[in-house]
């Protein structure tokens, strides 16, 4: 595919993040986004057989296919929902391997067939023996990795527009509050298999409201008047929601391409709830819309030169945009190209942007407490990129010491002797890193690794603090063993000593929720309003029981346990109030 794209030997590959995905379970939802798309242009053709591959497979012969065409189709959405978001729709690789047939067929379907049961401590989710995947499904994603992508369509204006739907005017909304909703200590809980969210209140615990959304949300981002909550699945689906109504719902939506995980508004003073912008993985381009009604207003793409060796890349996806404090722009990172792109949102006509070469793979991130500094993962490099969004330039990359650096939004405290820090774990091993941001007070220490130790363990997504919390904490929920991945570690942030790693607690969440069947994995930390609870997510399997459990943040005791049938497979939530502050 002319991607230059080093691959590991096998016995590298073992201790290395080859994470096949983030995700859960095939489901119903996949067959929305599979409908509302073009057919795929095919790679091979399905009559492809294991001698013309020059391969071997146990109880096959050399005359036969590797896939039928109906196989081939079942092994496409499975990687859709499983394997694209690490590996690319191209399989070219970014926070997991590239899986391109010029290494697969390398490696072999026994390897891959092994890898895939039993996954990493690097992140490589155990697919096989957690149950997650049967054995069929694990023999045919072996199969379908030795053939050749299918090329997705592209995605334009016509197609957006056909896309798009307002079903309540702007002038038909409520002009005030029209419940009684604590709107600020509301959660926004994605419902991964399901294709929904669920509106769950911070203070009682109750579930307010299911929204139908895309599949598998990706994250909530909230305008900046509060009012608007905007979600993007994974199939590109965004979805404005209103919060004042009596009873919150969409009130727009638009699809903006095959695959997607970024959506955010403008929050520049007098620019508020002007805009918003989504960014897709395929087509690898960014849409900014009207505020109010999500229509399409301005289309990039940003296929382009890699920034380091000057080459050509089909498949440069935007991964995490945040809007900026000090300036009316949208900060786009474009993660294979490794650049960032400050997107001036004033005039669309006249589109002004700086293009900021930073570092490949750019993935997730967030703030430092300021709100001044963008600190976002190169993750695949193992660095950091540190933007001054008031000066609009590169100031810092950062090694992180670790493995595959995927830090969410981050974790901003005061380290009681390194001063104001932003924390990330890592998804490839079991280590926190911290970088001090207080250039001002602490210049010492700014823009550097200041210390890196040890946590729970490998395959970590997520970690998080508030400003009125003593903890920090951290999930595991990609670790293959089942006992990590339903825990969270949690440091005292008072404790910390410079030269000293500090020790940590176990909470043993997944035991707390009382669920017996399935391998349920707990992920994402995230504080109400007051920063007093800590909510996390135990995400089962889609057939089975998941919860939502809810900790006291200065006991560290249990304090509710959110069962639901409607919680289907719940992952990321996003607090309203900590969202839309950008506090985290």
């Amino acid at each position: 595919m002319g991607l230059s794209v080093q691959f590991p030997t096998k016995e590298r590959l073992m201790g290395q993040n080859f994470t096949l995905a983030k995700t859960a379970l095939v489901g119903a939802a996949a067959g929305l986004f599979l409908a509302a798309a073009p057919a795929f242009a095919q790679g091979e053709g399905h009559d492809v057989t294991l001698g013309e591959l020059n391969l071997e497979i146990e109880g096959r012969s050399a005359e036969d296919v590797v896939m039928t065409a109906e196989e081939f189709e079942q092994a496409r959405e499975i990687y859709f929902e499983r394997c694209a978001g690490c590996h690319g729709v191209l399989r070219g690789g970014a926070t997991g391997k590239a899986l391109t047939t010029d290494l697969t067929r390398d490696l072999e379907y026994d390897y891959l067939h092994s890898f895939i049961t039993y996954g990493s401590p690097a992140g490589m989710p155990n697919w096989g023996t957690s149950g997650e995947l049967t054995e069929e499904e694990i023999d045919l994603m072996a199969r379908y990795l030795l053939l050749d992508p299918p090329t997705p369509p592209e995605w334009g204006m016509p197609e957006m527009l056909d896309s798009w739907k307002v079903t309540v005017a702007p002038e038909d909304r409520p002009t005030e509050k029209m419940n009684d909703i604590d709107i600020e200590n509301l959660m926004s809980v994605t419902l991964r298999d399901s294709g929904e969210i669920a509106l769950i209140d911070g203070g009682t615990y109750e579930i307010q409201a299911i929204i139908k959304t895309g599949y598998a949300v990706h994250i909530s981002r909230i305008s900046a008047s509060g009012r608007y909550l905007f979600v993007i699945g994974r199939d590109a689906r965004v979805n404005m929601i209103d919060l004042w109504m009596e009873e919150p719902a969409n009130v727009a939506e638009i699809k903006i391409g095959i695959e997607a995980r970024s959506v955010e508004t403008s929050k520049y003073e007098g620019w508020e709830d002007k805009y918003a912008i989504a960014g897709a993985y395929w087509p690898p381009q960014f849409v900014i819309m009207d505020g109010e009604t999500l229509e399409p207003k301005k289309i990039v793409s940003t296929r382009g030169m890699v920034y380091d060796d000057q080459t050509y890349h089909p498949e440069p996806r935007v991964a995490a945009i945040v809007a900026s404090h000090y300036r009316p722009e949208f900060i786009v990172n474009v993660k294979e190209t490794g650049k960032i792109m400050l997107v001036d949102y004033t005039d669309l006509k006249n589109l002004k942007t700086v293009t900021i070469d930073a570092e490949r793979f750019l993935h997730d991130g967030g703030f430092d407490a300021s709100l001044r500094y963008f600190l976002v993962a190169a993750n695949a490099r193992g660095k950091i990129a540190v933007i001054d969004t008031k000066e609009d330039k590169l100031i810092a990359l950062v090694e992180t010491e670790g493995n595959t650096p995927h830090p969410g939004r981050g974790a901003n405290f005061v380290h009681p002797d390194f001063g104001p820090v932003w924390a990330t774990s890592h998804l490839g091993d079991d280590t926190i890193s911290m970088i001090g941001t207080d250039p001002e007070g602490n210049p010492d220490n700014a823009w550097k690794m200041v210390q890196n130790f040890t946590a729970l363990g490998g395959g970590s997504l997520f970690i998080k603090t508030h400003p009125n919390s003593n903890h920090l904490y951290v999930d595991a929920p990609l670790n293959p063993d089942a006992e990590t991945s339903a825990s969270i570690g949690v440091f005292t942030i008072s404790d910390m000593k410079a030269g000293e790693d500090p020790e940590f607690v176990t909470l043993p969440i997944g035991e707390w929720a009382g669920i017996d069947d399935g391998q349920p994995r707990v992920v994402h930390p995230e504080f109400n309003k007051e920063g007093t609870q800590v909510w996390f997510s135990v995400w089962n399997a889609k057939d089975k029981v998941s919860a939502i459990v809810v900790v006291d943040d200065k006991t560290l005791e249990l304090v509710e346990v959110i069962k639901d049938e409607r919680l289907i497979t719940p992952t990321g939530k996003f607090n309203v109030y900590n969202t839309q502050n950008d506090i985290y």
